[in-house]
């Protein structure tokens, strides 16, 4: 496997701060999700991201990777450091004051000289070390209309304990919340730890929410905005019918009480429906020419109101 810097990938700075690592994490999060980005290689860089993220978010795992870079994995391991260091156009990283031996390969005295503390595989008493306990915390990022809904999501993640990408099928409860986490029991470190999602309800391409309320994007043409007109509305609920006043602008709302999102105790908040007024790109010799007779007929300055 190649190496990847993981700094790179986030793009911040060595010295970045943890709330800067999460901040521009859920930047690109955002960005890339395969749900709603069209780049081209969404869901590649979305992976990779989340990789990098599971390493730089927690302290020690991004001490062990700062001290040995590409090898950091297999000194959490207790597999030790390579012979003669790291190997052919890999990079070691020696930042703050976490340094160590480097002929020290039992992974209890890393971590002793590392945190000052016991390492993960050893125990007070006789017999033999357990296996360490390792739960794993990673971001589930839902669209508004997926997170109302819930159902099954296929889901990818970095384990932590293997370093490889893992696949799995999640049953996503119907209302989740941003910030509630989902536990996958025995679904981390080869069945050794817990798997916690931690859901993050993103925008949709026309659909945002705000507390319990939803705003959707309402699209309208110009003479519907003036005229006034009943048009279809992409809601939670499905396509609804909703009625545009006459004289509507851009930014108008119109509300929908009770189609909002869930709330805590069953009822829902509301839907505001905002009005966009869309412009033809391209019109017809007859558009054109009935849109200069109105040009001459009207006395509207919509800069003097």
């Amino acid at each position: 496997m190649s190496y990847k810097d993981y700094y790179e990938v986030l793009g911040v700075a060595r010295d970045a701060t943890s709330r800067a690592i999460q901040k521009r994490y859920r930047t690109l999060a955002k960005k890339f999700h395969p749900d709603v980005s069209k780049e081209p290689n969404a869901e590649a860089r979305f992976k990779e991201i989340g990789e990098a993220y599971e390493v730089l978010r927690d302290e020690k795992k991004r001490a062990l990777y700062d001290k040995w870079g590409p090898n950091w994995r297999a000194i959490s391991e207790g597999r030790g450091p390579p012979p003669g260091g790291p190997g052919p156009g890999e990079v070691q990283f020696d930042f703050g004051p976490f340094g160590f031996d480097p002929n020290v390969s039992d992974i209890n005295q890393i971590f002793e000289q590392v945190f000052g503390g016991r390492g993960p595989g050893r125990r007070r008493g006789r017999g033999a070390p357990r296996p360490p306990r390792s739960d794993q915390e990673t971001t589930l990022a839902l669209g508004v209309a997926d997170a109302h809904r819930g159902g099954r999501r296929d889901i990818q993640f970095s384990d932590q304990a293997t370093g490889k990408t893992r696949s799995l099928s999640v049953n996503v409860p119907p209302g989740v919340r941003d910030g509630q986490r989902i536990r996958l029991s025995g679904q981390a470190a080869g069945g050794r730890g817990d798997l916690y999602l931690k859901v993050e309800i993103v925008r949709d391409a026309h659909m945002r929410l705000e507390g319990d309320d939803v705003y959707a994007a309402l699209r309208v043409s110009p003479h519907e905005a003036v005229l006034g007109a009943t048009v279809l509305l992409e809601t939670l609920d499905g396509r609804v019918k909703i009625k545009v006043p006459p004289g509507s602008s851009t930014g108008r709302q119109i509300r929908m009480r009770g189609r909002g999102y869930a709330k805590r105790g069953g009822e829902r908040g509301d839907l505001y429906a905002e009005i966009q007024i869309v412009v033809p790109s391209e019109l017809s010799p007859e558009e054109r020419a009935l849109y200069e007779k109105l040009a001459e007929a009207s006395s509207f300055d919509p800069r003097e109101r």
